[in-house]
């Protein structure tokens, strides 16, 4: 027991004699300084684009001239087919026989005849035409006549038909009698045109034709 209470003696005086301690910092308080975020700030910038060479003013409308009247453009007049030909009829006033032009005869033919331009079915004074021509290739030993007819008054055209050999001379001529009567029945008109053409052949068949000779000899049924 004693020695316990020397011991808190020795304690207590050592106690006393003991320099104060020194008192500790306190811990420095950090102080937080605000983050300065940076503020992103978008700006939508304009930019207007200045055409260059723009004209300062518009160019008024310039009026147009008003147009130029154009005259219809002139319809040419239907060819005529090569192997169709509308001359006018030739005539003979001595009374002989009346010539065709020898261009109707397409090279083959010359020398195309006919007695008269006018051709009747009753009528005495017109009842035949003769007609005659003449071949320019020795090879063409036969000619056929073939004939049509074209109603004036309706503008009908018949076909054609053939009217049968012509006759031989010998020497590359040939000649026909046709009469009224010889026209087919179904064809016939009052008031026509008898269009003819020739057909040169041999024994091969047709060489040469001529052109058509159409609208020379008129056909009526009685006397003109």
């Amino acid at each position: 027991m004693r020695k316990f209470i020397i011991l808190l003696l020795a304690f207590a005086i050592t106690a006393c004699g003991a320099a104060p301690a020194t008192p500790s910092e306190a811990p420095t308080e950090a102080v937080v300084q605000p983050t300065q975020t940076a503020m992103v700030v978008v700006e939508t910038v304009v930019v207007t684009v200045v055409p260059t060479n723009v004209p300062t003013e518009v160019p008024s409308a310039t009026p147009l001239p008003p147009p130029t009247e154009v005259p219809p453009t002139a319809v040419p007049p239907t060819a005529v087919p090569a192997t169709q030909a509308v001359v006018s009829a030739p005539t003979n006033a001595a009374g002989g026989p009346i010539t065709v032009d020898d261009a109707l005869g397409a090279g083959w033919f010359v020398n195309m005849t006919r007695s008269r331009n006018d051709l009747s079915l009753r009528c005495q004074l017109n009842r035949e035409i003769t007609f005659t021509v003449k071949a320019t290739d020795p090879n063409i030993r036969q000619v056929d006549f073939y004939y049509r007819i074209e109603d004036r008054a309706t503008g009908a055209v018949f076909d054609w038909q053939n009217a049968g050999r012509m006759i031989s001379d010998g020497n590359g001529t040939f000649t026909l009698v046709f009469s009224g009567e010889s026209v087919n029945a179904n064809s016939r008109k009052p008031n026509a045109w008898l269009d003819y053409q020739f057909a040169g052949s041999n024994s091969t068949g047709v060489i040469g034709r001529s052109e058509k000779v159409t609208q020379q000899v008129s056909y009526t049924f009685d006397c003109p």
